[in-house]
């Protein structure tokens, strides 16, 4: 018998056995099959799908890539391939220490501000830095700027992820407008980069890259043991994040379920 958690959704195959395990969500107005794994190890790939397919029809299921291309074959749309990837933060300092990325300048006419601003101030920057062709991008805000706010507002108020940690930031220009940000949260006892952006449009490269060093050591000499966070397939930030250190934990597909 599986000892079970009660942090987590289980689900049986046919023979009675725990098959599979789940965080309960929503997403995409559907209810959401998060971090599904396989917890019986002699369950191969055509009792996985059976089940997903009879038993979470409808779903929003995220899990192994495996299982999520499978049932892509069979009809499931792709919502995102992504990867979880982690940054220790204990015994693996930058040059410098922590000190030097918490000092990163910025360019003259830029400066760091705490995330204490209305979702409508960060909207901008945020649908310029994901605009068509980028693998996070959302047709629905480009055509309704009201949902990429919404969206914000969600994320800034904790409702979707986790509640905001101090150590996120925003960078304003001359003209007080938001050009960049990092919104981390607390995603079960795990600060978490919950969202990174900057404003393309006003040609600074590099600021996105800056304001996170500062923020991730912000989280470091706060005395927090890691950081994660999560990127898209696809998306060229991951090069950075890999020369910051963080490294993929976990890839998963996530899918709708018809």
């Amino acid at each position: 018998m599986t000892e079970q958690d009660p942090d987590w959704q289980y689900g049986y195959g046919a023979d009675g056995d725990v098959l599979v395990r789940y965080r309960l969500g929503e997403r995409e107005g559907r209810p959401w099959a998060d971090q599904l794994e396989v917890v019986d190890p002699h369950a191969g790939l055509a009792a996985q799908v059976a089940y997903v397919r009879s038993e979470l029809a409808g779903w929003v299921v995220s899990g192994p890539v495996g299982l999520g291309e499978e049932l892509v074959r069979q009809g499931s749309t792709v919502l995102r391939h992504g990867h979880t990837m982690e940054r220790k933060l204990t015994g693996a300092a930058p040059a410098g220490g922590w000190g030097a990325w918490a000092g990163t300048p910025l360019r003259a006419g830029f400066r760091v501000v705490p995330c204490d601003r209305p979702a409508e101030e960060l909207a901008p920057g945020s649908l310029a830095a994901f605009g068509p062709g980028h693998p996070d991008h959302h047709p629905e805000d480009a055509e309704n700027a009201r949902s990429a706010v919404q969206r914000l507002a969600e994320l800034l108020a904790g409702e979707v992820i986790g509640p905001l940690l101090p150590s996120s930031a925003l960078v304003v220009d001359d003209a007080d407008r938001v050009v960049a940000g990092a919104v981390l949260t607390d995603w079960d006892g795990m600060p978490w980069i919950a969202h990174v952006f900057r404003h393309p449009a006003h040609g600074y490269p590099g600021l996105g890259a800056d304001l996170l060093r500062r923020t991730v050591a912000d989280v470091a000499l706060a005395g927090r043991t890691a950081i994660g966070l999560a990127v898209t397939e696809g998306n060229r930030a991951r090069r950075l994040y890999e020369e910051m250190g963080f490294t993929v934990t976990r890839s998963s597909l996530t899918v709708i379920v018809p």
